[in-house]
């Protein structure tokens, strides 16, 4: 069964950080590009951050940019998304997905796993 659990969200001042996780089982870790998507409510979901099947390209929409982070652990399964300087405007729901190719269109993702909020507020 594949899986995808997306952990690490809370509630986080602005300029503060948070980490979050996304542990996959269930197919080939090493052979899928991964991403992490985001959708605040009342918005369209939007891609924030895409990392290639080996780590070697990374991708960041201009709003985040500079500020948050994609990497991976192949050994553990898990990718992730380090998120600094958080603004208000970061408040959403945030998913991780997998998919063959490098990208933050959610067309070419086969794997979606469940959200995981993050609220940026004083």
């Amino acid at each position: 069964e594949v899986q995808l659990q997306a952990y690490g969200g809370g509630l986080v001042q602005p300029g503060g950080s948070l980490r979050l996780s996304c542990a996959a089982s269930g197919f080939t870790f090493d052979d899928y590009a991964f991403a992490w998507f985001r959708q605040a409510p009342g918005k369209e979901r939007e891609g924030v951050s895409s990392i290639s099947s080996g780590g070697g390209s990374t991708f960041y929409a201009d709003s985040v940019k500079g500020r948050f982070t994609i990497s991976r652990d192949n050994a553990k399964n898990t990718v992730y998304l380090q998120m600094n300087s958080l603004k208000p405007e970061d408040t959403a729901v945030y998913y991780c997905a997998a998919g063959y190719i490098a990208t933050m269109q959610s067309m070419f993702m086969d794997y979606w796993g469940q959200g995981t909020q993050v609220t940026v507020s004083s």
